[in-house]
């Protein structure tokens, strides 16, 4: 025996896979009750007895055709991975629907174990399950388990590692099942096909699946009489695809007499509750008014409510930023270490978007609980009903979700999810429109904006910003599908809608850690990262050698100045030397920053007894007395911090515009001015094609403070509103060109990746710029010409944008077979 095993799970969508293989392998795999979560195969590993078990969570799936993407990783692995054992998890409460992917794994002729998850769910519809019959009836170990409580995971480890192989269920494809046996006897002489099961690769021969006769070119020298046998017999069957129709009925026929002798009913004829709540939240007109309303919910109670909590968190963030000057080599008097001044640009980077994380945790526990509940899968079915109607597909739903509809996604993973939509013409407009989501990058620049200009009616704002992306993701899907992807077929959208489940607080709650972990983790790695590039980017020339000169002249003078006020002043003694005296400003500054930081008089005395222990000779300088020459030596201090203050931040505006980042931004001007973005914003923009956060992450450091300050990056940019002329319509215009703005780097390689191709990936990033730059322009001309406020102009642009939609979307589009499969009725 083997020390090692190989374990499959496959079963179909939203069965509770993912679940079980949380539970069997203690890992925390994203779960939710929405179909198609899984995209690729995942692993893991436990072990039993002493012996590893390496787990593989299969996508979803309820065959192994080849006809999406999820089917076909599916089927690779089954063929070329050969686990030892596949354990099929099937919907106890939709035992029919689950079978015939059932049969499909008997016929591969690997040990099988049924999971029959969900009974719990079972019960609560007044499904009675006969076990022994099952098992008698698949030939196959049948383990009751309820994989989200942890019920029967031990029982089904004891079945997996006693799994044998065993005679399948029988399986007769009636007027096609002499062809069958007769493909089956050719396949089974092959000797390089030795090693598959004859009868499944003859089903799908028969079934006229295309990979089936790919694998034959590649196992046999000549596959053409094998290929040319199951060609006939299929002909002779009956025209078109009727012996696949005949392989699909039998297997459905099967299904429903194995339920019929397995399965009682106690609650016939009642209505199922998850079919009462959705003829309320389906209903025609109610459902938009719901959907809308849960959107409005969300941000209302993440962004709104959330950010009142980033006032907890700034002052422990601001803790950190004095300790790391602390640590860091001392300051200088006008030109700090390289070191330091590093160190505090990644201090300063990080904190701007880690203050977000009561936001995002906020957020993330939400969708969690949409997920869980089973009301995702519903809102893909109600936008359905509008997608079709601007040429996307039903399945393009997954794509935007993950992307961020509701905020708090990746385009990354949208890209990736797209694999899944089976017609060309919807999967290329969904890739190229999925970035227009609100990804949860994005929402550190928002929460920025709209804090400082829109405080008032951050919801309304939010609202807005959160619904015109999917606006604009239609539009431009719809100029797409009728122009250079007009020539593409389409494919009808069927989909499950699971049942109802309360969310569960620990499900919820390490949903939302998860997910906010993988964003601290981004900040602490990409963001960081970026921040270095973008430090020297904005050193580099540096300032010019006869401007340095100045700067120094005019420090001298400050410094001169200071010592003549303490010309005959007893605590001139302190500060004799300019070594001295640059301790003396750290020290103030240092004391500065910790006293804005501390709360009440009580920590403000304990701050007072800890300078004077560290620095007794400096305290007439710094803290407060009456005394008349502390007085005059504090006013001096005060008098040269404030002369240096001003000459650094001089002397940093000037390198970084001088910097070859500045130069960029500067060059970019004459066209990005009409939008009234200045070089700041225009570097800022530039740092976020590598990552979104790297926006706000580079404003915070543009936007910089001195030492002595440790002001949240609101009140910093608040300021520069009325120095640098910053409006709430400046404001309008920047978020929505975000919004627009093309994909970061990481999205733009999954473009090219899913498109294979070069030219697509180009036109991702050079179209919505073009339509990003012009809609900032517009709004921000025409509401100056009208002398519209920031709401104003976005509240006309909203609705603007909507009546444009309405007009696209009033004429009707080719039939088009929309279906949702309640959990309750699915055949």
């Amino acid at each position: 025996m083997s020390d090692r095993l190989v374990v499959a799970l496959a079963g179909q969508q939203n069965a509770g896979k993912s679940t079980l293989f949380n539970m069997l392998t203690g890992l925390s795999q994203h779960i939710a009750n929405y179909p198609g979560v899984t995209v690729d195969k995942k692993s893991g590993s436990y072990t039993h007895d002493g012996r590893r078990v390496e787990v593989v969570d299969l996508p979803g799936c309820y065959s192994l055709t080849v006809y999406s993407l999820e089917e076909r990783v599916a089927r690779r692995f089954l063929l070329e991975g050969r686990p030892d054992v596949i354990v099929n998890v099937l919907d106890a409460s939709n035992l029919r629907r689950g079978l015939p992917l059932t049969f499909q794994l008997l016929e591969m002729g690997c040990p099988v174990v049924v999971a029959l998850n969900m009974m719990d769910v079972a019960g609560q519809r007044g499904l009675q399950i006969d076990l022994p019959v099952l098992e008698k009836r698949l030939c196959v170990p049948v383990v009751p388990v309820v994989g989200r409580k942890g019920q029967g995971v031990e029982t089904l480890r004891i079945a997996i590692a006693g799994a044998r192989a065993s005679r399948p269920a029988t399986l007769n494809y009636g007027p096609l099942e002499e062809a069958v046996g007769e493909v089956q006897r050719a396949v089974a002489e092959q000797p390089a096909l030795r090693d598959m099961s004859a009868r499944w690769l003859a089903v799908k021969l028969l079934e006229d699946d295309s990979e089936a006769a790919k694998l034959l070119c590649d196992r046999l020298e000549n596959p053409r009489p094998l290929l040319d046998l199951a060609h006939r017999l299929r002909r002779g069957f009956g025209p078109g695809s009727e012996a696949a129709d005949q392989v699909g009925a039998a297997r459905d026929r099967l299904a429903g007499d194995i339920v019929t002798t397995c399965v009682a009913d106690t609650k016939a004829g009642q209505v199922p509750l998850s079919e009462r709540i959705d003829r309320f939240l389906l209903n025609r007109w109610l459902a938009p008014v719901f959907l809308v309303a849960t959107v409005w919910a969300i941000y209302q109670l993440s962004i709104v409510q959330g950010y009142e909590l980033t006032k907890v968190t700034w002052p422990v963030l601001a803790g950190f930023r004095n300790l790391a000057s602390e640590v860091l080599p001392d300051a200088g008097f006008l030109y700090d270490p390289q070191v330091r001044s590093l160190g505090l640009w990644m201090v300063d980077s990080a904190n701007t978007l880690l203050n977000y994380v009561p936001i995002f945790l906020i957020l993330f526990a939400l969708i969690a609980v949409l997920e869980d509940s089973g009301y995702m899968a519903r809102i893909a079915f109600i936008l359905d009903r509008i997608l079709n109607r601007f040429g996307l597909h039903g399945q393009s739903t997954l794509p935007f979700i993950l992307a961020g509809v509701f905020a708090g996604g990746c385009a990354v993973p949208g890209v990736m999810a797209t694999k899944g939509i089976p017609d060309h013409r919807a999967r290329m407009a969904t890739i190229l429109t999925v970035p227009f989501m609100n990804c949860m990058a994005k929402i550190p620049l928002y929460t920025l904006l709209i804090n400082i200009y829109f405080p008032e009616t951050k919801g309304l704002m939010l609202f807005y910003l959160s619904t015109i992306t999917v606006i604009a993701a239609l539009l431009v899907a719809k100029l797409l599908t009728v122009s250079v992807l007009r020539n593409e077929e389409t494919a009808p959208f069927v989909m499950e809608l699971p049942n109802y489940h309360l969310p569960t607080i620990t499900g919820v709650l390490r949903r939302a850690f998860d997910r906010t972990w993988l964003y601290i983790k981004k900040v602490g790695t990409v963001v960081v990262a970026i921040a270095v590039v973008i430090y020297v980017l904005l050193q580099f020339p540096g300032v010019p050698a006869e401007r340095q000169a100045d700067y120094r002249q005019q420090a001298e003078t400050a410094i001169a100045g200071f010592y003549d006020a303490l010309s005959g002043n007893p605590h001139l003694g302190a500060v004799a030397s300019q070594g001295d005296l640059v301790d003396l400003v750290n020290a103030y500054s240092a004391y500065r920053a910790q006293r804005l930081n501390a709360g009440g008089r009580a920590a403000a005395q304990a701050l007072d007894d800890r300078f004077a222990a560290r620095h007794p000779d400096f305290v007439p300088f710094v803290l407060r007395s009456r005394a008349p020459e502390a007085r005059a030596a504090a006013q001096a201090l005060r008098d040269l911090v404030n002369t240096r203050t001003t000459l650094r931040r001089e002397m940093r505006e000037d390198r970084i515009e001088s910097s070859l980042l500045g130069h960029v931004g500067r060059g970019l001007e004459p066209v990005t001015r009409f939008a009234d973005f200045d070089w700041k914003i225009n570097v800022a923009l530039l740092a976020s094609f590598a990552a979104r956060e790297s926006s706000v992450a580079t404003l915070g450091v543009l936007f910089d403070q001195d030492d002595g300050e440790n002001v949240p990056l609101e009140q910093r940019m608040g300021t520069a509103q009325n120095s640098q002329g910053y409006t709430a319509l400046s404001a309008v215009a920047l978020m929505l060109f975000f919004a627009l703005y093309p994909p970061c780097l990481a999205t733009v390689i999954m473009v090219r990746v899913q498109t294979e191709s070069y030219m697509w990936m180009v036109f991702s990033i050079v179209f919505p710029t073009i339509l990003g730059l012009g809609v900032a322009s517009l709004t921000f001309t025409v509401g100056t010409w009208l002398g519209l406020s920031g709401m104003q102009t976005m509240t006309g642009v909203y609705f603007g944008a909507l009546a444009l939609l309405l007009l696209v979307a009033l004429p009707k589009p080719r039939l088009h077979l929309s279906k949702a499969i309640p959990a309750e009725e699915r055949p």
